[in-house]
This record gives structure tokens, sequence and C-alpha cells, in this order.
């Protein structure tokens, strides 16, 4: 019950915000509903005057459809079973005139909204407005006056078309907004009403505060029967059915249901779902609709699985997920490149988490959580923490000084590359891996294995790590700005892997490892031959043709890239010294014993890396020729990275 509690108190933490609809980056609208209430995304807006007649109507666009519409436990829950919401609805319930249009129905549906409406209207709680809906649909006319308004669309037998097909759009001309905004026909779609008052600037039900009010009064007065909630441990009206539609609006999994009392969910053990656990009517609708607003407000889904992380005083906290550039968003400095040394950047990530710290109560927690569906009436929460805030943040910081490198993957504003030190993201991490072309699944599968690794600091999975080091190690197999973004990826993955070891991005000349000196032999290679070549010249080197088969086989594979590279030293005469002597000076390091075939770890893609970045890095006092020409021809040769 622990999220729950959490999921409620986020509401009651947050009540200034119940109602007032805010716009995601798609311009899509979201709000935090109140009890008693759900969204549903509408098609039609029909607009009536105070006396209940009809005034006009509208085709919603879709950014503008999410509604708020006052729902019973019942119709919250409803699946097939014809069970109407008190309000808003589609067709089916709120047109009195639907079977001269559709055809017969199941059920009776219109007259169980409209005995529902009329008692609402006839409580003590009715509403002026409500009662001027009910004044209208009573006429059974609503059709018609869509029909004769050109917002629905009949065929030639006087029925709704099903589908706007070729032909018709041939007879009649361009297709109409019905048919651009919902997906089956136009006897499923949803309605919404607005009463224009003279004197009123809010004419939109689902807006209106009085309207919510007068519902949520009026359906408290049939909530009677009491029990202990396992939440708040108060005597309460309990939930008899918990609301669906968690992850959108269409979503029909529920997180809470027992409802199969003739199966095997009571067997043995209980008479009654109430003798498992009770929750009360009020703690589940606000922790299921504080739920639903932090999905839409940030939440991440990938393939139907939500990852949501928020903290219960202070909504907002760093993304687990994300890489470390996202970190500096909001800081007033940019992250420093590739001159950055391990102190500086971990200073900066320090700043940058140190601003969530001091935002709100310092004994606050922070919530992980992981949503997905099996089958598409139940939903499961695959992966929950509850964590302190400062642990939270101890922990992401953590993990974002150990598994960084330096990578150029990300562009600017005027569309340059930026070079930032970091961890990368996840999904990023899923790309390198597995490619670009792998499906959501597989992605959502590695985000939630990666969860652990950042949140409770344990090892990156190495089947993970290895992936990631046999497509870095085969550039030829990728674009080139996809394997330079593959590569610093796995550098950092495999720097994580070797964390005791202290690797940086600066090449360090003390590493006596096989594998990080074969890594950097091959780098020089590949830097004296892509001199050699020129800036014109775009092929491949041999040290990258040959860095899958290097990488397996390195002795025997050196030999190969060595005599192919003689042509270009002779080429560069007196200016291949330098690179000479350093494969002279790095070879020399490089034990007898360990000039095998033996294949290399990861490892060799970091001294690779490293070597590399080093020797495009220029530097005023590095010894490169004997005159300042070649300085300057090494400094053009960088911008080619």
């Amino acid at each position: 019950m622990n999220w729950l509690a959490n999921l409620y108190k986020t509401y009651e933490n947050h009540t200034n915000a119940v109602g007032q609809f805010e716009k995601k980056k798609n311009n899509r609208e979201y709000a935090l509903i109140p009890v008693s209430h759900t969204t549903q995304s509408a098609h039609i807006e029909v607009n009536l005057d105070r006396e209940g007649n009809y005034l006009s109507a509208k085709v919603i666009d879709k950014n503008e459809g999410s509604t708020i519409i006052p729902c019973t436990e019942a119709s919250a829950s409803r699946t097939s079973a014809p069970v109407p919401y008190p309000l808003f609805d589609k067709l089916v319930y709120v047109a009195g005139d639907f079977v001269q249009y559709c055809g017969e129905v199941k059920g009776t549906p219109h007259t169980d909204y409209m005995k529902q409406l009329r008692s609402w209207c006839e409580s003590p709680y009715g509403h002026s407005k409500v009662k001027c809906v009910h004044e209208y649909l009573a006429k059974g006319t609503l059709i018609t006056d869509l029909i004769r308004d050109k917002v629905l669309w009949i065929d030639a037998q006087g029925k709704l078309i099903e589908k706007w097909t070729a032909a018709l759009e041939a007879e009649r001309g361009e297709k109409p907004d019905i048919f651009k905004v919902i997906v089956s026909d136009q006897s499923a779609a949803f309605i919404r009403f607005a009463v224009q008052v003279p004197g009123e600037v809010e004419s939109r039900l689902w807006r209106d505060p009085s309207v919510q009010q007068s519902f949520i009064q009026f359906y408290e007065m049939s909530l009677k029967e009491k029990d202990l909630c396992y939440v708040s441990g108060e005597l309460l009206p309990y939930a008899d059915k918990h609301t669906s539609r968690i992850r959108n609006s269409a979503d029909k999994s529920k997180l809470i249901s027992a409802n199969d009392s003739d199966g095997f969910t009571y067997r043995g053990r209980f008479r009654s779902s109430r003798n498992a656990a009770t929750v009360s009517y009020e703690v589940s609708q606000k922790a299921h609709n504080a739920l639903k607003w932090l999905i839409e407000r940030q939440g991440i889904t990938v393939d139907g699985r939500v990852f949501l992380v928020w903290g219960l005083e202070s909504l907002d906290m760093p993304d687990p997920l994300g890489d470390t550039f996202s970190l500096y968003q909001d800081e007033d400095e940019e992250p420093t490149g590739g001159d950055s040394t391990h102190k500086e950047f971990a200073n900066q990530v320090r700043r940058a988490i140190g601003g969530y710290r001091y935002d709100g109560d310092y004994a606050s927690n922070v919530i992980i959580m992981v949503l997905d569906a099996a089958t598409p009436g139940r939903l499961a929460m695959v992966y929950y923490r509850d964590l302190n805030k400062e642990m939270f943040l101890d922990r992401l910081q953590a993990w974002h000084e150990t598994c960084y490198w330096q990578h150029r993957y990300r562009k600017s504003a005027d569309n340059k590359n930026i070079t930032f030190i970091g961890a990368p993201a996840t999904r990023d991490i899923a790309f390198a891996a597995y490619g670009p072309r792998a499906n959501d699944k597989i992605v959502k599968g590695l985000i939630e294995r990666m969860l652990p690794c950042i949140i409770d600091g344990r090892k990156i999975p190495l089947d993970i790590v290895r992936s990631a080091v046999i497509r870095a190690s085969n550039p030829v197999g990728l674009d080139e700005w996809e394997w330079e973004k593959t590569l610093g990826i796995t550098c950092a993955l495999v720097n994580k892997t070797f964390e005791r070891e202290g690797f940086e991005v600066a090449l360090n000349t003390e590493n006596k490892d096989r594998s990080y000196l074969f890594g950097r032999m091959l780098a020089i290679a590949d830097v004296l031959e892509r001199r050699a070549l020129g800036r014109e010249e775009k092929r491949a080197t041999n040290a990258v043709r040959y860095m899958n088969a290097f990488a397996q086989r390195p002795s025997r594979t050196w030999m190969i890239i060595q005599s192919n590279i003689q042509p270009y030293q002779a080429r560069m005469g007196t200016d291949a010294g330098y690179y000479n002597r350093l494969l002279d000076e790095v070879g020399a390091q490089l034990e007898a014993e360990n000039f095998t075939d033996k294949p290399l770890s990861g490892l060799y893609l970091l001294g690779f890396y490293s070597q590399r970045n080093d020797l495009y890095t220029s530097k005023k006092d590095k010894e490169i020729g004997t005159d300042t020409e070649q300085d300057q021809e090494n400094n053009e040769q960088g911008e080619i990275i």
C-alpha cells in the first residue's frame, strides 16, 4: 500500500493544480483531475443556450480533445458492459435518435443515461447548466442536429457512414473533419457540451469548477457503506471498483482489480475482495488521478511501458534515464568539453545536481515507478523504489561521475556538434548495444535492466557491454556519425565496468594493460594514415577496416595493418617521424608474452579513443615536427573528427 499512500500524498500536496490544464510539448492538454472524474478524448463539442436549445457544434482538434468528465465507479471501470457516464459520453448513450441512424443496440444505454442524468438534476446538488443539457437531450434530436450542421454524415440509406472511402471522396469531395479525428466509425464519437449563459465567462462544462463540485457532492450521497481503509487507517466509504485509463484515455488496464468472485481469485483464502485489502473511494480516486497526472506530466512511455520519477514535495527530479548533458539544461554554464579534467567534470555534476538538493524538504522522498501491461486488462508495477531524496541524488551523482566518457552526438540550436563529458542516456545505450533499428520491446527491456545500475549502484549487465563493444569494433558496418556515437557510449560502459581502474578520457601513458596498449597502437596507425590521405580523401583507413579482426586476433592483424601503412609512412617522409617514434614507444611497453592473438577486452577501445583524441588535440608544446607548419597541419587534421 506504500505506493498508494505516496500517490495520495502527492495529490494532497498539489490540490492547487486540480482542474488546471497544462500543455505538453506536443500541445496536448492534461490536468490533475478532481475526485469522481476521469479524462476522455472528445470528438464533438455541442453548444447550447441557457434554455436548453441547440446553437452549434464542431469537431474537436486532437490536441484539444482531452476532457475532464464526471464518472461513477461503474462507468470509470466499464469495459463491454453498457454503463453510462453521468454527463459526457458516446452517441449511443446521449443521442435519443441513435437507433434511427445506426440501428438497434444492445440494452437500453440512452434510457439508463437519461435516468442517471435526471437523478443528478433533481438532487439537492443539481446544477443549472446540467439541467440545460438534460432538457436538450430529452428532445432526442442530437444526431439530426449534427447532420444538419454537417458535423456527422449519412449515406443514401439515411444511416451514419461507417468509413470515408475513395468513392465517397470522389462523389462528395474532401474527407470531413470527423473522419480525421476518430479511429472507428461515427457512431463511436464522444460528445461534450458547453452552455452559453450571458454574463458568465466559462461556458465549457468540463472546465467549470461549479459543475465538477456539483457532481462530487451528488455522488457522495450514494457512498454510504464504510470500511477500514488500509491506506489512511480511517473508516471511510470503500472503493468497490477502481479506475482504468491510467496510461492514456484508451487504456483499459487497471492496477487494482478483484471482480472475479466465481474463479480462483478468493478460493480457499477469502470470502470477498474486501477480506484481502480495502481502499477507500477517496484514496483510490486521488491516488489514481495523481498517477495519471504524473504520467502525462513527466512520464516516459516506451512500447506501453511507463517510466516515472517524481518527488513527494518537489515533483521535478533529475531524470535518471537521461544523459549528463540534460543536467545542465537549466544551468547558466555549458558543460566543458574534451580538455576538462575529471575533477572539473565532477564539480560540474555536483553543481547541477546540487540545485535539486535545496529545492523543498531535504527529508522528502523520491519515487521511481515502472508500469506495464502484460494483458489488455491488467496493469503491473514491474519496478518500484521509494528513496530518500538525498540518497537518490547521491546515487545519481555517482552514476554520472563513474559511467562517463567524452561524447559528440549532441547538437546545438544551430545544428553544430556539442562536445561534453558525462554518462549517456539509457535509450542511447540501447541503440549503441543493439543498433538504431532496435524495436521498442528491446529498448524498454534494456532501460528496465539499467535502472538498478543507476538507482542501486549495481554492475552493468555484461551482455549489454559486450554487445556495445562488438558494434563499436565494427566501424565499417556503421555510418561515421553512428560509429563515433557508439564508440563514445561504449567507452563509458567499459569505463564503468572497470571503475576501480580509474580510467579517464585523458591519455594514460603509464598504463601497461595489454588491451589498452594495443588500442593505442591502433589509434596511432589510424591517425598516421588519415593524415597521409589528407582532408579530401574520405575512405576508411586500414586501422578502421581491420578493427573488428584486430579485436579478435590482435597480433596477426597488427602485422597486416603495419605492412599496409608502410606506403603512407613513406609518403609522409620525415613528417611521419613523430608517429613512428610513438609506435615504437607504445610497442616497447607491450611485454613479449602479451603479443599474442588472445582477444582484446573492451579496454582497447579506451586506449584507442584516448590516444586518438590526444593526437587530434593540438598543443603548442607538443613536438610533432621541426617547424610550426606541421603544428598548423595537425590543427587542421583535428577538424576532421
